[in-house]
């Protein structure tokens, strides 16, 4: 099961995941709110430079963990609570003070997690409506990360385990249903780090979950036992949002794939905007 969440710290987003019933937070993107260094990876090697002691200790501190990505499922280096307290010993940051508290509430939030699995998502219902994305935006987002995390379970019972795998499964589907794989479609977006998904409207959002919704259920009744067989279900799931797409776009006389983004400004804002 997709286990990736985001959390905001000041306005910087930290990935985190659960291992071991506790969060463990992405390593470059605390280091990154913290500093707000442009190259993160180099401070970081800079730094355990600087302290011998965290150097000899970062094995036991960083564990390579699997963390969804726009373009697929990526091993990271992430720590957990203590972890990262130990690390931000070593970053002289005005910040400091600041994560440590916040830390220590993210951690009591997943205390509550794990008691009431609807909070989780309550919180991030919440934080995309504090972003300014509109109530039906939210609910088609929700449904679309539900209907990833079904794919990625099957995926799993099917055999599917590399990183690379799965990057390569997502694009199929991506290609096949907009023609574009996810790392064009961020170019195309003028996207980075951002999550693609994030920056979809309604009906890129919609043809998404059709292509990866069909995808489950081809696998479900095919039960798919190679990569190749995988490959050639998602192409399939793919083809079918495809297929919705393109007459979609004959019937309303333009693009379902669009340039736009959210960045400037939340979704809602920008629809005012373009209706005034």
């Amino acid at each position: 099961m997709e286990t990736t969440k985001i959390a905001l710290f000041k306005g910087r987003k930290i990935r985190k995941t659960i291992y071991n019933n506790e969060w463990w937070f992405v390593i470059i993107d605390v280091v990154e709110a913290l500093t707000d260094s442009i190259q993160p990876d180099g401070y970081i090697k800079d730094m355990r430079r600087r302290d011998e002691e965290l150097s000899k200790g970062w094995g036991q501190i960083a564990t390579p963990l699997s963390i969804s990505t726009a373009g697929g499922v990526q091993r990271m280096n992430c720590a957990n609570t203590e972890g990262i307290f130990r690390i931000i010993q070593s970053i002289p940051s005005p910040k400091a003070e600041p994560f440590k508290r916040w830390l220590a509430k993210v951690g009591y939030e997943r205390v509550q997690e794990i008691e009431n699995p609807e909070l989780a998502t309550k919180r991030t219902r919440m934080l995309y409506k504090l972003k300014g994305y509109s109530e039906g935006w939210i609910e088609k987002r929700m449904r679309g990360i539900a209907i990833r995390e079904e794919l990625t379970d099957e995926w799993q019972k099917r055999g599917v385990k590399e990183q690379r795998e799965y990057e390569i499964l997502t694009a199929e589907i991506s290609q096949a249903t907009f023609g574009v794989t996810p790392s064009e479609y961020k170019k195309l977006k003028g996207l980075k780090r951002q999550n693609l998904r994030d920056h979809m409207d309604d009906l890129e959002l919609i043809f998404s979950m059709l292509g990866e919704r069909v995808t489950t259920e081809i696998s479900q009744q095919e039960r798919p036992d190679t990569f190749v067989k995988n490959k050639k279900v998602a192409i399939r799931g793919g083809s079918v949002a495809g297929n919705a797409r393109k007459q979609t776009e004959k019937e309303i006389g333009r693009s379902v794939v669009s340039r736009k983004n959210y960045l400037p400004a939340p979704e809602s804002r920008k629809r005012i905007k373009s209706a005034g």
